[in-house]
């Protein structure tokens, strides 16, 4: 996949166009193979109570986005977001991106390209993956949720969204001691991405700053 297949590959995903949203590489795959021990209150109240406690979070993340022949695409980065519809997604390797909602627009920037494609927040929808773990809404509106049980150490839920225009057929993730730590999107090409995510961070103070996009000298400004 090329560079700008890849950004287009994440933006769709991420809800943007996520994030939502977590361990090694394969984790919901290699989570399939046996179970271990699960956190009280099982996958859907762990989730409920982490949409309902948590004002904002930060921490690292890495993506691999599975293909059907060869090696999966693999970025790396950092993520935070601040409730309601504030977050941000910079992906640090293997290229220079950043995606930026500031609670009315969305900013995707490509500093390679300096290119920047800016949507309506509210034209990215309630049922994506980042409105799931980042949003405001009303999670049952948007999803029907499942119990998927535990294995290998997380306590693991599904969300398929009710409506047929989300861009995504279903979201699995899994959750230890009421955190998520992995989720996998299967999109509606039949494209799985899997995210894992690492020093999470709840409720810290966060820099407004983190939030407020401002293009880069030159760019060049696409309105969508």
């Amino acid at each position: 996949m090329s560079r700008r297949g890849f950004l287009r590959a994440l933006a769709p995903v991420l809800a943007l166009a996520l994030p939502a949203g977590w361990c090694a590489q394969g984790a919901v795959a290699s989570a399939a193979a046996g179970a271990t021990g699960a956190a009280p209150g099982g996958a859907l109240a762990q989730l409920r109570e982490f949409l309902q406690g948590t004002r904002s979070a930060r921490g690292s993340f890495t993506q691999r986005t599975l293909r059907s022949a060869g090696p999966p695409e693999i970025a790396t980065g950092v993520f935070a977001f601040q409730r309601p519809g504030r977050f941000r997604w910079e992906v640090r390797k293997p290229w220079d991106q950043l995606l930026v909602a500031d609670g009315e627009k969305l900013y995707f920037l490509d500093r390679d390209l300096n290119q920047v494609t800016v949507r309506r927040l509210a034209d990215v929808g309630t049922a994506s993956p980042a409105a799931l773990l980042f949003g405001s809404g009303d999670l049952d509106r948007g999803f029907m949720l499942r119990e998927e049980g535990a294995r290998e150490g997380l306590d693991w839920v599904s969300a398929t969204p009710r409506s047929r225009e989300a861009g995504f057929d279903r979201i699995v993730i899994g959750l230890r001691g009421g955190l998520p730590e992995a989720m996998e999107v299967r999109d509606a090409f039949g494209r799985t991405t899997v995210f894992s995510f690492a020093g999470f961070e709840r409720n810290p103070r966060l820099d407004a700053d983190l939030f407020r996009f401002v293009a880069p000298r030159g760019a060049d400004i696409i309105e969508q």
